[in-house]
């Protein structure tokens, strides 16, 4: 199903729907809540997801689990989306909490063709199998260890949100501070009580988050730590095994298996 409201397939008699959505740039999708959990998948864009649990900015190639009952809102910076919403009965992640998830090829794939699927489709069919798969491997989608909390106010925002297009881990918060036209002491302090981190960490977050979606995509650990702003491949790979525990040139391997 393609652009279709929940509103109008909600009823139906399936454990799970698939929606494929285009959204216009800078859509806001104001605060509310689905009787089914949802797993929202950017294939393109950005999207910001502020619940009462935090808020997260989800590439590409990643999404976010949303429980049943859970109240969210969602900026869409330009995203084309998927989404899986399924019955409380079979839902494929335990817990509450929202989660950011990274989607691995056989996913990614399973999600774009899952547009195709109408709402009565026959659930011993292909459709059936196909959704039944998918709930199979969003059960098994690793978490995104990293966030990058975003601020609210609008101009500190806007910085962040040009940080994550194009993220380097030698940019200073002096050129953030002087773009605000204040201190760079008073710009610490404002972004850790916007975002809950200082901003050092936040753009370490940010670099890395980015890292791990790129080495999903199968690029070079060499071109992301250069591209990146890393003194050399060796100290991003050091940061990168101390920070999620494993060495970025075999999370690239999996991915690319």
């Amino acid at each position: 199903m393609r652009n279709i409201p929940l509103s109008q397939v909600d009823a139906s008699p399936r454990t799970v729907l698939a929606i494929a959505t285009d959204y216009p740039p800078d859509t806001l999708l104001a605060r509310h809540v689905h009787r089914r959990g949802q797993f929202l998948y950017a294939m393109s864009g950005l999207m910001e997801v502020q619940t009462d649990d935090g808020a997260w900015v989800i590439p590409p190639y990643s999404g976010v689990w949303i429980p049943p009952g859970k109240p969210h809102q969602v900026r869409m910076r330009g995203a084309s989306t998927r989404s899986l919403y399924i019955e409380p009965t079979a839902l494929p992640r335990v817990g509450d909490v929202c989660e950011a998830l990274l989607v691995g090829p056989l996913l990614h794939q399973l999600l774009l063709a899952s547009a195709e699927v109408p709402a009565l489709y026959d659930e011993q069919g292909r459709d059936g199998l196909l959704l039944g798969l998918l709930l199979h491997e969003l059960a098994r989608a690793e978490r995104l260890p990293l966030f990058a909390p975003m601020p609210i106010e609008p101009r500190l925002a806007g910085l962040c949100q040009a940080f994550l297009a194009q993220p380097r881990v030698d940019s200073l918060p002096q050129q953030w501070a002087e773009r605000l036209n204040c201190s760079l002491r008073t710009f610490n302090r404002r972004f850790r009580q916007q975002t809950g981190l200082s901003f050092g960490q936040w753009r370490q977050q940010a670099c890395l988050m980015s890292a791990v979606i790129r080495l999903a995509a199968g690029e070079r650990v060499t071109v992301i730590a250069v591209d990146l702003g890393y003194d050399s491949p060796g100290a991003f790979s050091s940061l990168y095994h101390r920070v999620l525990g494993h060495a970025p040139s075999s999370a690239r391997q999996r991915r690319v298996q």
